[in-house]
């Protein structure tokens, strides 16, 4: 999947889309908005296919996403490409603009079949099945005709989402077209670039049909883009000194996981902070860290008690044990920004008192859940939480009075004023041990070193992800990418800026 969207680019769920249509269609001269689409969709279907005089198959559905599809055989005709057009669906029930486009389509010399043509080879295939908004599992016909579609080897495009992708929340309902590119109309969804999205959505079009979105609707979702990082930390001066650059605290490395403190440590130190001090809680760990000598590795009591600590991170391989929930509710009690990651995050949700002290927080708290760790902090489910990974997110980040990163394909970040973010950066081989750890650390260093939270959160979880990009870039590959080869490129990409 190719993305390239800019920093604060708006993101629309299905309700302020259809309030966007809405007050288009009341103005004075309301734009004809499915025709805009169908031309749109049709430019691109011109690129992607190639030239290569095959034959165009448009897949055309029951809703006005069929009537874009209509709108777009029609252009593609008049271009001297030849189109067939399938329609799943009742020419009496279709909406008046998509019967309109029927009609256009009738008229202009096309014709309809109802049955998927047998075995001819296709230089592109067009997916108006269905379009946004879809709640039930797609079945029977219609799961055939993707099942086919997703057999063919050939361009595939969707038009505003691939059909049986949900748009507001990237679920699959039960079948999905896999496409090769995507034009989405009038804004970018959540579902198209969030769970399971990225794999269905292929290169991903945005076209506003003319409009100007944000002046008709307020957004509340955005894009994380590169831009994030444009100023996340000033300037350094010749004349400054480690002091100037915060002390970050990391506290975790229990028994038999001191190696995610460390990454964490690590990821801290070369992402800038002036100090980092390790608080271990493993009796039996080393005093040095061979690897990354410039680290100070303490006693988690230790760590606690510095007076000069810029901010605080707690959680990698920090284990449950009753001497970590202690430590974790000492941490909660400073008034120093906090980093709340893994088994910090499990033990929150096993205790309403921490959990109530954290959201009493007068301090930054940012909080980095798997899905997993999420579903545990929200009472519910892993599956019932991927279900609406924006809604899970924006619900955690108000109950708990937090920024809230959960990770996953197209992270999401949530602030407890309601708005929230998607990440665009990262690839599969994040999926693999530390990885956590190393978010953990980057983003406590932009904390330390005097970087606003907000901007910190959001460009540390973009620059994590970056840097995992331009690791594979390198040679490294997705797969067995480590979370130690993050660190490096994370680090050449914030001095990059």
């Amino acid at each position: 999947m190719t993305m390239r969207f800019f920093n604060g680019t708006p993101i629309y769920r299905t309700a302020d889309v259809r309030a966007v249509e809405t007050a288009a269609a009341s103005a004075p001269a309301p734009p004809q908005l499915m025709e805009m689409a169908g031309l749109a969709a049709a430019e691109i279907a011109r690129d992607v296919s190639g030239g290569t005089g095959k034959p165009v198959l448009v897949l055309a559905g029951p809703g006005n996403n069929g009537g874009d599809a209509f709108v777009l055989a029609r252009h593609l005709k008049q271009w001297y490409y030849k189109v067939s057009v399938v329609f799943a669906g009742d020419a009496s029930k279709l909406s008046p603009d998509a019967s309109a486009a029927l009609r256009a389509w009738r008229a202009a010399g096309g014709t309809i079949v109802e049955a998927l043509p047998g075995t001819q080879e296709w230089g592109l295939v067009v997916d108006g099945i269905f379009g946004i908004g879809l709640e039930r599992e797609v079945t029977g016909r219609n799961a055939e005709w993707i099942a086919a579609v997703n057999h063919l080897r050939v361009p595939v495009l969707a038009l505003d989402v691939p059909s049986g992708l949900q748009s507001d929340t990237g679920r699959v309902m039960g079948a999905a077209i896999r496409a090769t590119h995507t034009v989405t109309f009038i804004a970018l969804k959540p579902g198209l670039i969030t769970l399971d999205g990225p794999d269905h959505c292929g290169d991903l079009h945005v076209r506003a049909l003319g409009l100007d979105t944000q002046k008709i609707r307020a957004p509340t979702g955005f894009v994380i883009g590169p831009e994030v990082l444009d100023g996340v930390l000033a300037p350094r001066a010749l004349n400054s000194h480690k002091g100037d650059y915060g002390s970050v605290g990391i506290v975790g490395g229990d028994h038999g996981m001191v190696g995610a403190a460390l990454l964490a440590g690590r990821a801290a130190l070369k992402l800038g902070s002036g100090r980092v001090y390790v608080g271990l809680l493993a009796r039996d760990a080393q005093s040095v860290d061979p690897g990354q000598p410039e680290l100070m590795l303490r006693t988690a009591d230790e760590v606690l008690k510095l007076g000069h600590l810029s901010c605080l991170a707690v959680g990698p391989g920090l284990g449950q044990m009753p001497d970590a929930a202690f430590y974790l509710g000492v941490a909660l009690e400073s008034g120093l920004p906090l980093v709340l990651d893994a088994d910090a995050l499990n033990l929150i949700a096993a205790d309403t008192r921490l959990a109530e002290t954290v959201r009493a927080r007068p301090a930054p708290t940012l909080l980095t859940p798997h899905p997993a760790e999420a579903a545990r902090l929200l009472g519910t489910s892993t599956r019932e939480l991927q279900n609406d990974r924006v809604a899970a997110a924006t619900t955690l980040a108000a109950r708990l009075n937090a920024l809230v990163v959960l990770k996953g394909a197209g992270s999401v970040c949530a602030s407890p004023d309601g708005t929230w973010h998607i990440n665009t950066s990262g690839n599969p081989g994040m999926a693999s041990a530390g990885m956590g750890d190393v978010l953990t650390g980057i983003i406590a260093a932009l904390f330390a070193q005097g970087a606003e939270p907000k901007t910190a959160f959001l460009a540390g979880v973009y620059l994590h992800g970056a840097a995992a990009d331009r690791a594979v870039t390198e040679g490294a590959g997705t797969i067995g990418l480590t979370a130690s080869e993050t660190v490096n490129a994370a680090r050449a990409l914030l001095n990059r800026r």
